[in-house]
């Protein structure tokens, strides 16, 4: 089951999460009040009825579910690709959690931005909102992005490092072991590692990390084939980007 705009217009996230916490699993979601809320504040660093860039470096790039009048190559600076929070739900299990994409603090990204009409930010970013603030992994904020010619400001959902499902420097084979067999409703943590990357390739971008940490889980994913321990595999998995 793959995340649809539907499911965000309708609230649909935040009920599942909620039936999630019902059926035993401790979760905190931000109410509609509070997102819209934190919605108003960042935007207040805008000027008003002014067009708003989205910078995109995981699963928005390949299912950005938002309407928009232009996307581009960009780049950021201060801030890294990585997994680096865990997920009990979508893409994991309490049992075997997955792990998320967040940008993290150094380096630089390379990803895509989306330009949203002044007319449709805030439908558009309600949106978004409900999608990457639900569940408060993430922080959003103000970041400047490079495309080449130009800088402009542009919200990026960065990891929000006291959260308690935020995973600081775990070592690579667990990064590895969970990718590789995690799985839960919106689908396989390999399958979402693998999209990414197809992603960036599609844009000319070339995350060198992220494919080698691509062969890596495909390697772990053969071992586990071969010993025949299939239990912990996801229902995707095997597949070259």
């Amino acid at each position: 089951m793959s995340l649809s705009r539907s499911d965000l217009e309708a609230g649909n996230i935040q009920t599942r999460l909620l039936e999630a916490s019902h059926s035993g699993i401790k979760l905190t979601t931000l109410s509609e009040d509070e997102l819209q809320r934190s919605l108003d504040k960042i935007l207040q660093q805008q000027p008003p009825n002014s067009d708003i860039w989205i910078f995109a470096y995981g699963s928005l790039i390949w299912n950005p579910l938002i309407a928009y009048v232009e996307r581009r190559a960009g780049i950021i600076y201060g801030w890294h690709r990585c997994f680096c929070t865990w997920m009990i739900l979508g893409r994991g299990t309490p049992e075997n959690p997955g792990l998320l994409l967040g940008l993290d603090r150094g380096g630089s990204c390379r990803g895509v931005i989306y330009r949203i009409a002044a007319a449709d930010v805030p439908s558009e970013l309600l949106l978004i909102w409900r999608r990457e603030m639900l569940a408060g992994v993430y922080i959003a904020r103000w970041v400047k992005v490079f495309d080449g010619t130009q800088e402009f400001p542009a919200i990026a959902f960065v990891a929000n490092r006291q959260h308690p499902r935020y995973a600081h420097q775990i070592p690579l084979t667990t990064t590895i072991n969970s990718i590789a067999t995690a799985s839960g409703k919106l689908g396989s943590c390999a399958d979402y590692l693998m999209k990414t990357v197809e992603g960036l390739i599609a844009e000319g971008i070339k995350d060198r990390q992220l494919l080698l940490l691509h062969k890596q889980v495909l390697a772990k994913q053969q071992a586990l084939l071969v010993s025949g321990d299939r239990s912990t595999l996801p229902p995707i998995y095997g597949q070259q980007p």
